[in-house]
């Protein structure tokens, strides 16, 4: 079985920021391959499902605890299905990926990341990042915390939408990719068909 988590926030107020791309990510996922109907479980919304080319059942997880305690519903739904840290993946936004590309890793650090921070702190570090990119703001600015954190919790421009969308569609589209292991594969159909 698989954990495929969504970072991003809760409520119609943050439902377009670029912090809630994971959101939109797993949103696709579940559109693309028709699965079950979302409830609420371990603070979070939750649906199971299959992909096609992969025989394990999915269970797809948007935590509804806000980004910096994220690990409370992971770690919830991990242990109630005993689903091991190396079948647990994470789509999250990256300032340090180029808008529209994808970087996967396993384990590392948090990188400034609230929501990778708090699954650390509950779980460890050695699950799957799918670190999809949104850009950086402009690095020139004097306060740069406050400049990254107005900039993640802001919504997506729409001359950004063609990018964001193409991007989400083929991140679900190759998901079973991504789950065989393939990971360069997964890289380049998402970034590249």
């Amino acid at each position: 079985m698989w954990l495929v988590v969504g970072l991003g926030n809760p409520g119609s107020k943050y439902q377009n920021n670029r912090h809630n791309i994971g959101f939109m990510a797993v949103d696709e996922i579940h559109r693309h391959f028709a699965f079950s109907v979302w409830k609420k479980k371990f603070q979070a919304e939750l649906c199971e499902g299959t992909v096609t080319g992969v025989e394990e059942k999915i269970i797809l997880l948007k935590p509804q605890t806000y980004m910096n305690l994220s690990g409370d519903s992971v770690q919830a739904a991990a242990q109630f299905y005993k689903i091991p840290l190396s079948n647990i993946v994470v789509f999250h936004d990256e300032l340090d990926v180029a808008p529209g590309k994808v970087k996967i890793k396993q384990g590392g650090g948090a990188g400034g990341h609230n929501g990778i921070k708090s699954i650390d702190e509950h779980m460890g570090p050695t699950y799957w990042r799918v670190r999809l990119g949104i850009g950086h703001p402009d690095p020139r600015a004097p306060d740069k915390s406050e400049i990254v954190s107005n900039y993640v919790l802001s919504d997506f421009a729409k001359a950004e939408h063609t990018w964001r969308n193409t991007l989400l569609e083929q991140t679900a589209k190759y998901l079973a990719l991504l789950l065989k292991g393939r990971t360069s594969d997964y890289i380049n159909m998402v970034v590249s068909d």
